[in-house]
């Protein structure tokens, strides 16, 4: 979802990026998709405030990823200032236009993460704008989890249900989980070791923990991971500890080599 990001300035470059009269660009002067493959090369040079204009175009004239993109830009203040209705109505015209296009398409990561985001604020409301309906955010969550397999709304739906059923958070987090969402892994894990009725159970659960917290260490935006394991670590008993840290190698080492130096140094830091 992050593969291109975009942003123009009408009339001011040709895309040879050499200067060009300044005028408004039209149907004659470039296509939506010619305006966001050049957009793309503007946002990253910086300039985010002639990007606005190219991406609206583009927007205006079918490119879901622009629409995805103006979404993003207004939902966190990027090059604008921050609107978070004007964020809802571009994602809603990504799902609006696109929600059924193949999950195989080339634009179909945007189009999921714009169910996401879109959940996202029925989820939570906007103040003065879209009241909260958790009703309709799962529905929108559940579209992009099962129709796009989508990991961040099959996380979100295990949160949702996290609070009602275990074994249908279970089923969301592990399915995301298995795709490398680390939240999900730890959500996960503390769902099966609150679940967990013998010591192999819990296990699992701190497996999860232990794997999500590895991958989290020193990102701060999931620093809340160390907390959840160093809590359910804490709980359990020195053999479910043990087992945990058995199954957590096996499955590092299987499925993320690459972090088995990491590994070996938290165990260091938890004995």
């Amino acid at each position: 979802m992050t593969a291109l990001t975009v942003g123009i300035v009408p009339g001011a470059y040709a895309f040879d990026g050499t200067p060009t009269p300044n005028k408004s660009i039209g149907p004659s002067d470039v296509s939506p998709t010619e305006a966001l493959r050049a957009g793309a090369r503007q946002y990253y040079s910086g300039d985010k405030t002639g990007a606005l204009s190219s991406l609206q175009y583009a927007a205006e004239n079918g490119q879901p990823m622009a629409a995805w993109k103006l979404g993003k830009m207004y939902a966190t203040g990027d090059g604008v200032q921050e609107d978070d209705m004007k964020a809802f109505q571009y994602y809603t015209q990504v799902v609006r236009e696109h929600g059924d296009d193949r999950p195989d398409a080339p634009d179909a990561p945007f189009v999921a993460s714009a169910f996401v985001a879109l959940g996202s604020y029925y989820l939570n409301g906007i103040t003065e704008g879209v009241p909260r309906n958790v009703t309709r955010a799962k529905q929108i969550f559940t579209h992009a989890a099962s129709y796009f397999g989508d990991p961040d709304a099959q996380y979100e739906l295990g949160r949702i249900y996290q609070s009602s059923s275990n074994r249908l958070a279970v089923r969301w987090f592990n399915l995301a989980a298995i795709k490398g969402h680390i939240g999900a892994q730890a959500r996960l894990g503390e769902t099966l070791y609150t679940m967990g009725q013998s010591d192999s159970r819990k296990a699992r659960g701190l497996m999860w923990m232990s794997i999500a917290r590895i991958q989290a260490d020193g990102e701060p935006a999931v620093a809340w991971i160390g907390d959840l394991h160093e809590q359910y670590f804490a709980h359990a008993s020195e053999p479910v500890r043990r087992l945990a840290s058995s199954m957590t190698d096996t499955w590092i080492s299987t499925n993320r080599p690459d972090l088995m130096q990491a590994t070996t140094a938290a165990q260091q830091t938890t004995q």
